[in-house]
């Protein structure tokens, strides 16, 4: 027994190939959705992981407060400033986006172009910032030393954290040299940066300096600061130190547990990814409506999907912010 399907003979109530729009969506819009929401359930899946690690190792897990602390020129000083600073770019950039769609509805080919324009350079921005901040954090800026139990150790003075700068004197204390066309030496295996100071060069730093003490990884939840180790307790943990960790990358990171590194660069990454993908296709759609693309066609629809497409970058972002910065 056949079925019969009564298709619409109104060519505004189909959707291309027959049948009835679902919410009165085109093709196109439609499939923007499905996108979104797929792309939704797999950055919900990556912050869910997050959460879930990051509880498990809370007591260990690195302060935001005391990592993301850097301004261009300015290190150490104003927590999560620049932070902000490219959230509100971006965010900014999602208003200048509904303005161009707007300016699209009412056929406004020049208003677009400039609104298009400006979401273009904040999107050039934030990634420019995001690059800068992943730079610093890779590079680091105090430097700490490793265990072989994998405990990282920090140096404080006076209850505020310092640089191995601050208080390393003397000149390396084993054999190992970095690899240059002058020695001809290779100590190090692979690509290897040998780190400036040596553990033993610390650690007799250490014992010269009565006024330097050593903070764990261990937080103290009550208070959400890490421990400071008295002097000897700190000597007994320093003796026990592997290498001298500066910055951070995939297998080592000077601001605490390594974990925090992979996810900072995996989640990030992943985001900034989709940023660079909105921008190139902002520029593409840019240069369409200065050719009059969308004119001759008699509508932005083109905006206005790409437009949905930014809005969810931002609203991700948002989500990352307050899981990597805020919470």
């Amino acid at each position: 027994m056949e079925a019969n399907i009564a298709i619409p003979s109104d060519g505004k109530n189909t959707w291309n190939g027959g049948g009835v729009r679902p919410f009165n969506a085109s093709y196109g819009k439609m499939m923007m959705w499905f996108f979104i929401l797929s792309d939704a359930l797999t950055f919900s899946a990556f912050l869910a992981a997050y959460g879930l690690t990051r509880f498990k190792f809370i007591d260990s897990w690195p302060i935001a407060d005391e990592v993301f602390t850097h301004i261009p020129f300015i290190h150490g000083v104003y927590p999560m400033y620049y932070v902000a600073f490219m959230t509100f770019v971006l965010i900014f950039s999602s208003v200048t986006m509904v303005l161009a769609v707007d300016a699209g509805h009412q056929m406004k080919k020049n208003k677009v172009a400039w609104y298009m324009f400006a979401t273009i350079i904040g999107g050039l921005i934030f990634v420019g910032s995001q690059a800068w901040e992943w730079n610093t954090f890779i590079n680091g800026s105090y430097g700490a030393v490793k265990t072989t139990e994998g405990k990282v150790l920090q140096f404080v003075k006076d209850g505020e954290q310092i640089a191995l700068s601050d208080f390393v004197v003397g000149d390396r204390m084993d054999a190992k040299v970095q690899h240059t066309r002058k020695n001809g030496l290779w100590f190090e295996s692979g690509s290897e940066t040998v780190p400036e100071y040596s553990v033993a060069q610390v650690l007799a730093s250490y014992k010269a300096d009565p006024s330097i003490k050593i903070r764990s990884e261990q937080i103290n939840l009550e208070e959400k600061q890490k421990i400071i180790l008295s002097r000897e307790k700190g000597l007994a943990e320093l003796s026990k130190g592997k290498m001298v960790v500066e910055g951070a990358n995939l297998k080592v990171n000077e601001y605490g547990n390594t974990i925090f590194a992979d996810f900072f660069f995996f989640i990030t990454g992943f985001h900034g990814f989709h940023v660079v993908s909105g921008i190139a296709i902002n520029i593409i759609i840019f240069f369409n409506v200065l050719l009059g693309t969308y004119e001759k066609r008699g509508h932005y629809e083109m905006v206005e999907k790409v437009g949905l497409y930014w809005h969810f970058v931002d609203l991700v972002w948002v989500f990352v912010f307050t899981f990597f910065y805020l919470v």
